[in-house]
């Protein structure tokens, strides 16, 4: 007995090609729309760099690290005020990221390309990426955006909640 609703083998192979070459048309598009790549320039023996590299990565940015004893004189090169100086500095998309800066704000300067030299989260706040510490409530804290003598607030975050 056949059930005349169901497909033959025959018919479902052909009706998933039209499906599969538009996702093969789709894939490079997807592709194109990837994130850029992201230099993080960061002492070696700090262990909270590396959960921040980690929260940026899950948050799908492709990340090569450089490892240095001294990230000072990358920071005055790229512009970093010392009021907003941190532990690791980044560079993507021709803007600094500088410290704990949260993925979902370095997303949103991306897609905005405001005019600035780029962001900062200043010192080690407890509960920004990479600086979470279990069973304490996190911090408040700025994402502040930078240029040569400005600096504003781009965004205020509790743990990696914006508030």
């Amino acid at each position: 007995m056949t059930n005349a609703f169901l497909p033959s083998r025959r018919a479902l192979m052909l009706g998933l090609a039209p499906t599969t070459a538009g996702l093969m048309l789709w894939l490079p598009a997807v592709a194109a729309e990837a994130l850029p790549k992201m230099t993080v320039t960061r002492d070696p023996n700090c262990g909270c760099c590396g959960n921040w590299v980690a929260h940026v990565r899950t948050a799908g940015f492709p990340v090569e690290v450089i490892e240095v004893a001294d990230v000072a004189p990358l920071k005055t090169r790229l512009g970093v005020p010392d009021a907003l100086a941190s532990c690791h500095t980044a560079e993507i998309g021709g803007y600094v990221v500088e410290g704990h800066v949260p993925a979902e704000a370095i997303k949103r300067l991306l897609a905005e390309r405001p005019k600035a030299t780029g962001l900062a989260v200043a010192g080690m706040p407890v509960g920004s990426p990479g600086m979470e510490v279990h069973g304490q409530a996190p911090d408040s804290y700025e994402v502040v955006i930078f240029s040569a003598g400005r600096q504003n607030i781009f965004a205020r975050y509790r743990g990696l909640d914006q508030i």
